[in-house]
């Protein structure tokens, strides 16, 4: 599931928008799996978390880093979505290492979705046009065929060691 994009376009922004899309997906399947539904609710985070695993990681290592380098004038927009990857961070951990019965779960969970929703909105409806117009056709394909490539060595889960550094720099930092 989170091993590929539907899209064939190499357009890192593209990649992106189609990841936004399936973490809504599931957001909304845990929202409307109601009360006691906690065996589905724990698949539907456990997607979740190897979704939020990957595509952070990706934007982390590839996107705004190279945003950085070529918009400085985005730097602020960059260290903003590096701030609220470490809260999704931070809670996918804490997910991570509970069972849906665990009292604070839903709540947990409601407070990722609900912090995720609000950065996907901000990257899509602002970030994403001032990265478009700054960078142009060629750029986000070389950016996006990146993202490709370091998207099959993600880490699936926040436990291993590459995405563990990430969340402890997260923590520390």
């Amino acid at each position: 599931m989170a091993t590929t994009t539907k899209t064939k376009s190499t357009d890192a922004i593209v990649h992106l928008k189609d990841d936004h899309k399936e973490i809504r997906r599931l957001f909304d399947q845990f929202e409307k799996a109601g009360d006691g539904a906690e065996k589905t609710k724990g698949k539907l985070v456990d997607q979740i978390i190897e979704l939020l695993t990957v595509h952070t990681y990706i934007e982390n290592e590839v996107m705004y880093p190279r945003v950085r380098e070529l918009l400085p004038d985005l730097e602020d927009d960059v260290l903003e979505s590096y701030e609220e990857h470490h809260v999704a961070d931070v809670l996918v951990m804490e997910l991570s290492s509970m069972k849906p019965g665990d009292e604070r779960f839903d709540a947990k969970t409601t407070v990722l979705i609900e912090n995720v929703r609000h950065h996907i909105e901000e990257e899509e409806k602002e970030w994403f046009p001032k990265v478009r117009e700054g960078l142009g056709r060629k750029s986000l394909q070389e950016i996006g065929a990146e993202m490709i490539a370091k998207r099959k060595k993600a880490p699936r889960r926040p436990s291993q060691p590459s995405a563990l550094k990430k969340t402890i720099d997260a923590v520390v930092s």
